[in-house]
Parts: C-alpha cells; sequence; structure tokens
C-alpha cells in the first residue's frame, strides 16, 4: 500500500498549476518533499547542518548504527570544515620531493606527480579532516547496552526541510520513543530531545565517543578510527550535574566539546574517550552540545550554547528565510511522470548543499558527510559544487567559497613563479593550507579559469564597484597565468593573415591533464573544452580590466584571437588534439565527455553548434554509459542539448536511468561503494536546471527555453538567473 505522503505528492502533480499565475506556493513545494523513512535504511540518513558543521543520523535520530550504516551505504558522522589532523612529519617532506621531471618546448620542470613514494603518500594523506564526536543510543539490557537495528519498530522518521529538523519516532521493547534534533544556522551546536518511558527509568541514555580520527589507510569513505585510545586524549575540563566540558586532542589538533542541559543529568564515563549521559528527573533527556576548535587555550570558555528552544527555533528561522528567497521551481501539472522526481531532486540538492558547502575552507566532493580524499578540496568542481548559488539567487553560499581563493592567492602566485608562470596559478587537490597534493592534480588545468567564471556570475547579479573591487585581483591575477600557460606554435599554417601578421597560434599544454582524465599527461596538447574555456576565461578577464578603467590587454587579446582551433575530425569534435582517438577506440569514450562542456556549462567560444550536434549525437549513441561517467557528466551533457535546442534530450538525459544517476530517499547521488556520497552530481543538476528553466545568453525569448514545449512539462520559475 502506498504511503499517503507518496499519495499527496502525486495528487499535488496530478492538479493543473497555476504556472505563471502566481508566486509559488514555496512551503507547499519544500515541504512535499520532505524525507520520510520508515525503515532502518542506511541509504537514507538524514543530516543537520549549517553550511560548515553537519550531524548525519540514523532512524534513531543520532548515530547509533555507525557501523552498519558504513557498511552498507552512507556513512554517520559529525563533521566540521575546521577540524583537521595532520601527521608528524619527521623526515621533512616537501612538495618538491614528489616531483617528476616534464619536458616541452625546450624546458624541463618538475610537477609533484609522484604520489606512490614516501614523501607523495605523506602530502596526500595530510593533513585529513577529523570526525567529531559520535552520539548514539543506549539501552540498558542484559546483553549489554548496545543496540541492533532488528530492536528498533514502528519506525516514522522525517526531516522538516522548512524548520531543518530531525523527528524521529519508533518503539524499544514496545516502549515509544521520540528524538529530535536540529542545529544552529551560526554555531556549531546540536540541540538534542529524547522522551521515552525508558529514559525515566534509566535504561536509554546517550553515549558520546570521540574517535581517534579517520582509518586513512582508505582514502574515500574511511571508517571512524576507535583504536589506539592511548593516542589522543579526551580531557574533562568542567563537569556540574547540568553539564559535561571535555578537549579532544591528537598531536596539534585539539577541540572542545561542551555538553549542557536545563535539567539535572547523568553523567558516567564509558570508556577512554567516552561518556554516557542520561537524565537524573522525569522522561525528557534534552541537551545542547557544542564544538569548537582550540588555538591553544586549555579551558575553552567562550563555548557556550544557548538553550534548546532557542537552537530549534534559530533553525526553524533560518530555513524559512533561506526557501522563502532565492529561486524556485513548482513541476506541478506536469504531464511527465518523472516531474515529481526531478523536483524532488532539486528540493533535496538545494538543502544537501546549504548545509554543507558554506565553510571557511571549501568543500571535499562528499561535503559533511562523510570523508572523501582525506577531506581535500578538489578545485575543479568548485563550478560544480558553487556556481549554482548565483544562479539560485543565493549568492553569499558563493561568495563564502570565493573568499577562500582571495585569501589564498598569496599561496597561487607562489606556486606560479615556481613553475616560470606569472599570476596566480591554483592547485588542484588541497588541505585548507593550500598545498597541493602530488598525483597527475599538478597537471590540471581546466580548475584555472573557474574563479573567474565564478566572480562573473556575481558581477552579473550585482554589477557594482564593490564586487569590481572584490575580486580584481583574483579574476586578473588568474587570467594572466592562463596567458602564461599558452606557448606559440608558428608552424601551421605557414604565411600571413590578412593584417599582415604570422600565422600561427597559441598551443595549450603539453604537459596537461584534461578533464577526461585517461589521457598521457606529458603528451597532450590542446583539449576541446579547455581551449574553449581559456578563450571564455580571457574574455571575461579582459571585460573586467574594461570595467576598472583599464585597456583591454594586448597580449591577452592576442592570445585569445590566436588560439588553436577546437580539434574536430569527422565532423566531430574530439577530445584533444595531441590524440584525436575519441571516435575511432572504444577505449576513449569512458570518462567525462568533456568537449561537450565547451557548449552547455560554457557558452561556446570557438565552437561550430553543427559540429557540436554531430558530437552530442555520437555521444549519445557510442558513449560507455556504464563505466566510469559521473553523476556531474548527467547534467553536463543536458546542458549541451538545451543549448543546442533540443529539450526533450536533456530532460531525457538529464534524468537518465545510469549507475551514478540515481538519487536516494535523502537526496545524494551515489557513485560506487567508496562513494556513497557525491555532491558534484547534486550541484551541477541545479545548475542545469536553473539553466533549463532562466535561460543562457542568447537563449530563445521564451519560458524555460531548456524544456519541451509540448505540454508536457509545466515549468513555473522564480527567482533564477540566466546562465551566460
Amino acid at each position: 500500500m502506498s504511503h499517503p505522503a507518496n499519495l499527496l505528492l502525486a495528487l499535488a502533480f496530478f492538479l493543473p498549476a497555476a504556472a505563471g499565475a502566481g508566486p509559488i506556493d514555496r512551503k507547499a513545494l519544500v515541504t512535499r518533499h520532505n524525507p520520510v523513512v520508515h525503515k532502518v535504511d542506511p541509504w537514507a540518513p538524514l543530516s543537520v547542518g549549517n553550511g560548515h558543521f553537519a550531524f548525519t543520523t540514523d532512524v534513531t535520530g543520532l548515530q547509533t548504527f555507525e557501523e552498519y550504516y558504513h557498511q552498507k551505504g552512507i556513512p554517520l558522522e559529525t563533521l566540521a570544515r575546521w577540524a583537521w589532523h595532520e601527521n608528524a612529519n619527521p623526515n621533512g617532506y616537501r612538495l618538491a620531493d614528489a616531483n617528476r621531471p616534464f619536458t616541452a618546448y625546450g624546458k624541463t620542470l618538475g610537477y609533484p606527480t609522484n604520489q606512490n613514494g614516501p614523501a607523495g603518500m605523506w602530502l596526500r594523506e595530510n593533513p585529513q579532516d577529523m570526525p567529531l564526536a559520535r552520539l548514539g543510543l543506549e539501552l540498558d539490557q542484559p546483553d549489554g547496552p548496545t543496540l541492533v537495528p532488528s530492536e528498533v519498530h514502528d519506525i516514522s522518521q522525517t526531516l522538516d526541510l522548512w524548520s531543518g529538523i530531525v523527528t524521529s519516532s519508533y518503539t524499544l521493547e514496545g516502549s515509544p520513543v521520540k528524538v529530535t534534533v536540529a542545529c544552529h544556522p551560526e554555531q556549531d551546536v546540536l540541540a538534542i530531545r529524547i522522551v521515552s518511558p525508558l529514559v525515566a527509568s534509566g535504561r536509554l541514555s546517550v553515549r558520546i565517543a570521540l574517535p581517534r580520527g579517520h582509518d586513512i589507510k582508505t582514502k574515500n569513505n574511511p571508517e571512524l578510527d576507535w583504536s589506539l585510545p592511548e593516542s589522543h586524549t579526551t580531557k574533562i575540563v568542567a563537569q556540574d550535574g547540568n553539564s559535561l566540558r571535555l578537549v579532544h586532542t591528537r598531536d596539534a589538533s585539539r577541540y572542545a566539546v561542551d555538553l549542557r542541559s536545563a535539567s539535572p543529568l547523568r553523567i558516567a564515563p564509558a570508556g577512554p574517550h567516552a561518556f554516557r549521559i542520561g537524565s537524573a528527573a522525569g522522561d525528557v533527556l534534552e541537551f545542547t552540545v557544542a564544538f569548537a576548535a582550540l588555538d591553544g587555550k586549555d579551558q575553552p570558555d567562550s563555548l557556550r550554547a544557548p538553550a534548546a528552544a532557542e537552537i530549534r527555533a534559530a533553525s526553524t528561522a533560518r530555513w524559512e528565510k533561506f526557501w522563502r528567497s532565492g529561486g524556485a521551481i513548482d513541476f506541478s501539472g506536469s504531464r511527465d511522470p518523472r516531474a515529481a522526481e526531478l523536483e524532488r531532486r532539486v528540493v533535496l540538492s538545494q538543502y544537501l548543499t546549504a548545509i554543507q558547502f558554506a565553510g571557511d575552507f571549501p568543500p571535499q566532493e562528499s561535503g559533511l558527510t562523510n570523508s572523501t580524499w582525506y577531506g581535500k578540496h578538489h578545485t575543479e568542481m568548485i563550478w560544480w559544487h558553487t556556481a549554482h548559488f548565483a544562479l539560485w539567487g543565493r549568492d553569499a553560499f558563493l561568495e563564502k567559497n570565493l573568499a577562500w581563493f582571495v585569501h589564498a592567492l598569496p599561496v597561487a602566485r607562489a606556486i606560479a613563479r615556481e613553475r616560470g608562470l606569472r599570476g596566480a596559478r591554483w592547485p588542484k587537490m588541497i588541505g585548507p593550507d593550500g598545498r597541493e597534493s602530488p598525483g597527475g592534480n599538478p597537471l590540471i588545468v581546466w580548475n584555472q579559469p573557474h574563479v573567474i567564471e565564478l566572480a562573473e556570475l556575481l558581477y552579473r547579479n550585482n554589477p557594482t564597484p564593490a564586487t569590481l573591487a572584490r575580486y580584481r585581483d583574483l579574476v586578473l591575477e588568474s587570467a594572466d597565468c592562463m596567458a602564461s600557460m599558452l606557448h606559440w606554435d608558428p608552424s601551421s599554417p605557414a604565411g600571413y593573415d590578412a593584417a599582415g601578421e604570422a600565422r600561427g597560434h597559441y598551443n595549450l599544454g603539453p604537459p596537461l591533464w584534461i578533464a577526461q582524465e585517461i589521457y598521457d599527461q606529458a603528451t597532450s596538447m590542446n583539449p576541446t573544452f579547455e581551449l574553449s574555456y581559456w578563450a571564455r576565461g580571457l574574455e571575461i578577464a579582459q571585460q573586467w580590466r574594461e570595467r576598472l578603467g583599464l585597456q583591454r590587454d594586448p597580449e591577452w587579446e592576442r592570445m585569445r584571437t590566436h588560439l588553436a582551433p577546437l580539434p574536430q575530425k569527422d565532423g566531430r569534435y574530439v577530445a584533444l588534439e595531441s590524440q584525436p582517438d575519441t571516435w575511432d577506440n572504444p577505449e576513449s569514450r569512458h570518462d567525462h565527455p568533456s568537449f561537450l562542456m565547451a557548449l552547455g556549462m560554457l557558452p561556446g567560444d570557438g565552437v561550430d553548434r553543427t559540429v557540436m550536434g554531430r558530437t552530442l549525437d555520437a555521444t549519445l549513441a557510442t558513449w560507455d554509459w556504464e563505466a566510469k561517467i559521473w553523476g556531474w557528466d548527467y547534467p553536463m551533457i543536458a546542458m549541451t542539448a538545451a543549448r543546442l535546442g533540443r529539450p526533450g534530450d536533456a530532460v531525457d538525459i538529464l534524468l537518465k536511468d545510469g549507475p551514478n544517476n540515481h538519487y536516494t530517499p535523502n537526496g545524494h547521488d551515489p557513485q560506487r561503494d567508496d562513494l556513497p556520497v557525491y555532491l558534484p552530481g547534486n550541484g551541477a543538476l541545479l545548475s542545469a536546471v536553473a539553466m533549463m528553466a532562466a535561460g543562457w545568453d542568447g537563449a530563445p525569448d521564451e519560458a524555460a527555453p531548456g524544456f519541451p514545449r509540448d505540454g508536457s512539462w509545466v515549468v513555473h520559475a522564480e527567482g533564477l538567473h540566466p546562465l551566460p
């Protein structure tokens, strides 16, 4: 039998929508997609968070079944973007110790691509993100306090998206239990409330345990590390009948935990790094728990959380403000049976990115749900992670991310100098200090124009002198580095053009690693997408110079107008000029079909639309959709179809049934066993849908130009911005 919530959702889409007749009922739109869980489902944990801190719960409302969820689906962790640890470096490894020589254009330079040696491994693994405390339920039983999933019955759990509060109801041994969890919108504080007769009897309590860190023998989705308890310390710095204050230390990493209640508590040690928290009065156990990094003080005196009720009220106010501001899309009334699912993915993706993508350091690909690549940020993902914020009118989230890049300009300048470049060269896989991680990473280049494009999106939304001043150095120095990465090739074709200039063009690479990460780094040259992005980035930078009262840079202009042509073969674009085997070799038709991004994510500098249309056809017909294609590829390809005037294809691709295009009940887009969470897919989805609904520069002058016009889709959108 269908659940009533599903019947209501179906009814909402069966009824005709008043598209364009008035403002969207945003509360109805959002809350009809509240995740509702009725069983122990390791693919459906629910999270609360504030952008820089998040807490993920199982069906008990806490992290009771952490091991089970990690083994079967999505882990249960408490993560903050400020929490990091670094192992000792007794050998004094430096990035240059992982260098390998690459020779091109008469020069030999070292790039830190050796990730397998001792230096490379230490530099990749450090720093690593540091998980915070785990909070789970314990029930006194004859065979011990540990609960197992089969003991939880009559489950009804809901994440109320309008308030950001998770409410979990169920029974244990026939007794009702109700748990509510909320996160403060500004402070890294949780409010937890448990109501049950089992609390009053003293049998049901909360165990708070502080892990050593992650088990970094696994770079993606590592387990919490409970080994070597003597290698870290958890110190009680204050305790009374209503509170417990702790300091956790591992090497130089320290953070504080402050747990307190308005009612008397029972607090007892439960191991070297664990405590049991129970109620000393009645059937309610309510407390707040706050987390903060420590910079050297032993006493975290300033760490004091608001009352639990205040946290719930603040969460409710924050989320109502969030949903009532920015963009919204309502697909109700659509005849296409996939419309409800697309709307669900859009709503949940907004929530997931908002709770995980607004820290002082840009996000990892799994956000604040679990750890991937040691918690490092991959700068080539920053567009997929954050461009949608500008398109949905939530600029502050994008500004928060770009603020780190502005702060890190000295690091990028130093990298440029080391490689004989001008301006600021952005590293690829980084920790909060900006130090690059060894691997193929240093040769990826499509991260370089991202900050220019993102600053431009913010300027389009707010074209003021203040915006220009804030991002001036970021844009101009990133572009200057792009220009210095190009190499003049006078050899083909020979002769002179109409202006009397020597014919030739500028090459991009070698060495480089293109976005389709399957080609040889030492020889790769002139990839389609990256060349188009170079033209786009340099043109935006020239426009910024003009807005700032400067002349267009003549060198940049010559480079922009003399870039190598986008490589093609047999009337279709190929991945790159140096190995144009995309359509000849099946082994070259997996991973990202990144050449499509030149007209899709980008507006098409240097693109022949007819050639791109044939390229899209070939991709749809022959690409390996079962191997290593990623969650963000589906929205990316949909954007290309939309720009080519093929909205039916755009929707079909966006919702294509594929191994990495499946969205779980909580809105996540898992990729494989070690990547159960992959948020670039969510961000790409939001960018594609915004573009398809709001349009793009040069789009047809009609509503929702990226959706079919045959009446199968009813698109009511407001507050969105078009893509350039």
